[in-house]
């Protein structure tokens, strides 16, 4: 069957003709709850943790560093160049390495590491996402490679939804070539049906919302 024909029973199905100039494009329906930023935390909280993942809260940039030193006593681990780590004094914590630019380098060190500390761009109370947008601050490998993540972020960068995001971010790929989304640790079924945490990146996810 020629391509012609195969158009022609197309349009005939869709009742459009040849030429005929397509029809526009429905309104974009974006809704926003009204939620509390109590409430939005405590749906992030439940989320998360419904999928195996750890949440925790601090009262400050000081307690947040807390909590990650005591993560990662012994352990190895990569940080991202968010500003946020710096303000919270993590990037200053032994084992933590955060000298490294060299994108070979980094893909070594986050490959030999227990594990990736990043912040957040921001963070879906509806899913308990994490999303995180690529750039020099924030490289993807930190968040994907090491078989655990941090994520350490205050908490007016908590949105109600996806929603919410694309108004703030309309056009993501007009600002980076990657937006991460990540819900939970890494987890699959696709073999027999049996979920395996960790194959297709971090098997423990942890969030800390600082205020």
């Amino acid at each position: 069957m020629s391509r012609d024909n195969i158009l022609h029973k197309v349009r005939t199905a869709l009742g459009r003709s040849a030429g005929q100039p397509p029809v526009d494009l429905p309104p974009v329906r974006l809704r926003i709850p009204e939620m509390t930023m109590e409430a939005r935390i405590a749906s992030v909280q439940m989320r998360l943790e419904a999928l195996a993942g750890t949440f925790h809260r601090a009262a400050s940039p000081s307690t947040a560093c807390a909590l990650v030193a005591a993560a990662i006593r012994g352990k190895t681990a990569v940080a991202s160049n968010a500003p946020y780590l710096a303000e919270c004094g993590i990037t200053h914590l032994p084992g933590v390495r955060t000298d490294i630019r060299d994108v070979t380098d980094l893909r070594q060190a986050c490959a030999v590491a227990d594990f990736g500390i990043t912040s957040a761009d921001y963070v879906l109370a509806d899913t308990g996402t994490l999303v995180t947008i690529a750039s020099p601050a924030e490289a993807r490998l930190v968040s994907l490679l090491p078989p655990a993540h941090i994520a350490v972020f205050p908490r007016d960068r908590i949105l109600t939804s996806l929603d919410e995001l694309f108004t703030l971010l309309p056009d993501p790929a007009a600002q980076t070539s990657s937006m991460v989304l990540i819900t939970g640790p890494s987890r699959t079924a696709d073999i027999e049906q049996i979920l395996v945490r960790g194959v297709h990146g971090p098997g423990q996810v942890t969030a800390i919302v600082v205020g």
